[in-house]
């Protein structure tokens, strides 16, 4: 499918910290980046898909020590983790990422020479308080306007902050307050949903410090060109990720750079909106089209923490429900930019209405009747009606919909409008119950109807592929009547209607989507 003249899609995933195991934050934004990334390969477009690890910095170190093992080690078992989970939920990324990796430290001093080159790099003393579990610096005034000044601990985790001080290297963002407020009012679609837009605005309208982006408290990183006993700090190291694996800074990045989408938690955006889009201005290169960040998941109403032992994990959650099934839940449930909550009696509500009663009932009794009135074999489309017209008209409109709302990452509204066209599949079933047509001996108009039903059906799947990768190609393959990757099918090739001929030979039904008790 690589074509220099194909329009090209990159969508990236943040690297995940290996000090931390993977859990549903985590399985909830790569699933959809997934999503992304399978939905503009069927539309034809050449798709980069990148997620990966963030293996260096002092946490990684400490706990390697603890462990009496080097950090490299450490990060090789998260990093099989990982690796071993993405096919479990068919992820399908074309890299990943680990900043331990040759070519990323080269990515990441390459971009420390743009910074310097272009005079936003300089030398001094920083002092501050330094939470090591967060790896996060505040300032006696954010300490002091957070409450926690008396104690002395930290605004985020509550636990005790350590003043330090040290030589450091910082990058002048401060220069870039004004062009980067500049941008964002300039680009609405630069940080989405709007809420954090705002956020990101007033944070930067309300003055930018300079950025320290060197230690020499410990090893485990990249270090400075021209002065090793200082590492690069994660600002610089983890971001310049979604370049270096572009083959930055001796490769030509522009078949994918600027990114189309980065999609984040919402902890994380103002390193994103403003530290990376800061640097990306000062090393002259393109600032991503659109970062849009995600809202956090709560457990049946309770915050996911350790202490609760109510963190999801996904190999637990895979022992019980079907990946296809969690893809769908996790986009479906709740709009992607807000907070949600994970439910069990959700995911079961969900699944038994809109998946077993709905799609999974469609798929049954129109393959049953077809199979019952004419073997499984499609008839000639005789006269259309209004009625089958309409139907044609609400497929082709959900088409343009769920692209309209792909494009804007509103993937709840997406699988929305699909299930309106569902809906409507099974009210067509009723006005027109083929078994009175049978039974009334009117052949032509019972062929007609049972083929509007197939490919209804056959456009459905097509349209809920990028969610369900395996179950649809499951659904596929019994109305094409052979074993099919709907991953393989393009909207181009497969996307219109009538692609199914008259004579052509279904399966029988097998059940996809069977009730949940």
């Amino acid at each position: 499918m690589e074509s220099s003249n194909m329009e090209s899609y990159y969508v990236t995933t943040p690297i995940y910290y290996v000090n931390d195991e993977p859990h549903l934050g985590h399985i909830y934004t790569t699933i959809a980046a997934d999503v992304l990334a399978r939905y503009q390969r069927q539309c034809g477009k050449d798709v980069f898909f990148l997620t990966g690890v963030d293996e260096h910095g002092q946490k990684v170190q400490q706990a390697a020590e603890a462990r009496e093992i080097e950090p490299i080690e450490l990060a090789d078992q998260v990093v099989a983790r990982y690796e071993s989970l993405w096919p479990e939920f068919s992820i399908s990324n074309d890299d990943f990422i680990r900043t331990s990796s040759e070519r990323h430290k080269a990515g990441v001093q390459g971009m420390w020479r743009k910074l310097e080159n272009a005079g936003t790099i300089y030398k001094d003393f920083y002092e501050d308080w330094y939470c090591v579990p967060c790896e996060s610096y505040w300032t006696e005034t954010q300490l002091k306007d957070a409450g926690r000044w008396e104690d002395k601990s930290c605004p985020d985790c509550k636990r005790a902050v350590e003043k330090i001080q040290e030589e450091s290297y910082f990058f002048r963002l401060s220069a870039f307050q004004d062009r980067l407020v500049e941008h964002i009012k300039a680009n609405p679609d630069f940080i989405q949903p709007t809420s954090r837009r705002n956020e990101v605005l007033s944070f930067v309208e309300g003055g930018l410090r300079d950025l320290s982006v060197s230690r020499t408290t410990f090893s485990w990183g990249v270090p400075v060109p021209g002065d090793e006993k200082h590492v690069i700090y994660v600002w610089i190291d983890a971001l310049t990720n979604y370049i270096s694996a572009l083959g930055f800074p001796d490769k030509d990045i522009n078949k994918h750079w600027p990114a189309d989408v980065q999609l984040i938690g919402k902890d994380i955006l103002r390193f994103h909106a403003v530290y990376w889009a800061a640097m990306l201005m000062a090393a002259e290169l393109p600032l991503p089209k659109r970062i849009y960040a995600h809202g956090w998941w709560t457990v049946e109403g309770e915050k996911m923490s350790k202490s609760l032992g109510n963190a999801l994990r996904p190999a637990d959650l895979l022992k019980e429900y079907d990946a296809d099934v969690l893809r769908y839940f996790l986009l479906r449930e709740v709009p992607f930019g807000q907070d949600g909550d994970f439910s069990f009696t959700a995911l079961k509500q969900r699944y038994n209405s809109e998946l077993a009663n709905d799609v999974g009932n469609l798929l049954n009794r129109s393959l049953a009747m077809l199979n019952k009135y004419s073997d499984g074999v499609l008839g000639e489309v005789n006269e259309e009606q209004d009625m089958d017209r309409a139907l044609i008209a609400d497929i082709e409109g959900m088409q343009m919909d769920v692209a309209q709302a792909l494009d804007r990452q509103a993937f709840h509204l997406a699988l929305e409008r699909i299930s309106v066209v569902v809906r409507h599949g099974n009210r067509y079933v009723e006005d027109n119950a083929p078994w009175a047509l049978a039974k009334a001996g009117d052949d032509k108009r019972l062929a007609t109807v049972l083929y509007h039903l197939v490919e209804t059906l056959r456009l459905v799947a097509m349209q809920l592929t990028p969610f369900m990768p395996t179950k649809m190609s499951a659904m596929l393959s019994q109305i094409h009547g052979e074993e099919v990757n709907a991953e393989e099918m393009t909207a181009a090739l497969h996307g219109g209607w009538g692609l199914l001929q008259a004579g052509h030979q279904c399966s029988r039904p097998q059940p996809i989507f069977p009730r949940m008790d």
